[in-house]
């Protein structure tokens, strides 16, 4: 049997997005619920892999925070993820990684330099995390907020922001990657 060629490789393999916050059981959990939602209702399961995780491990293994998924559930989304840190492949298995704050971009830049010298890393997988507000068309905010401390109004606006980020993600991967529709 041939060996697949590269592009034939690019268009088999499900484009993986990874939504990071700090403790992996308000933000990214739902931003990957949020996102995981949207790519099911367009019939585009097989072409995506969703997860999420923290820049620490407090939580690892935990379910998301009640109140986010009580309020996700509220909009129909459910959140079924378990907290995890983010670790070393995730910077070489992952097409994009998605910060929820510049702290969280930090960390997760800060880690990549850091593993960087353990085991060999694109050298370019730095550039693949990017704020998760950039993706943002009717909000203004460049950060997700960290809702933990906050009341019920707190995880609306975390929804509200993910929801615009996460439809305006998913038309821009898809626009600049074409081959995810054609295969």
């Amino acid at each position: 049997m041939a060996a697949s060629s590269p592009s034939t490789e690019a268009e088999t393999k499900p484009f993986s997005v990874l939504f990071v916050c700090l403790g992996n059981i308000c933000r990214s959990p739902a931003a990957e619920g949020v996102f995981r939602d949207l790519v099911q209702k367009r019939g585009l399961d097989s072409k995506f892999k969703i997860d999420s995780a923290g820049t620490i491990d407090y939580h690892e293994g935990n379910q998301a925070d009640p109140r986010m998924r009580a309020a996700s559930k509220r909009r129909g989304i459910e959140i079924t993820s378990l907290s995890r840190p983010i670790r070393l492949p995730d910077f070489r298995d992952f097409d994009l990684i998605l910060a929820m704050d510049n702290q969280n971009r930090d960390d997760i830049i800060e880690a990549f330099n850091r593993w960087k010298f353990r085991e060999p890393l694109p050298e370019d997988a730095h550039k693949k995390v990017r704020l998760m507000c950039s993706y943002c068309k009717k909000h203004d905010e460049t950060e997700v907020p960290d809702p933990y401390y906050g009341g019920p109004q707190g995880f609306e606006k975390v929804l509200d922001l993910l929801e615009d980020a996460c439809e305006s993600l998913l038309d821009s991967i898809l626009a600049e990657n074409k081959h995810i529709l054609d295969s």
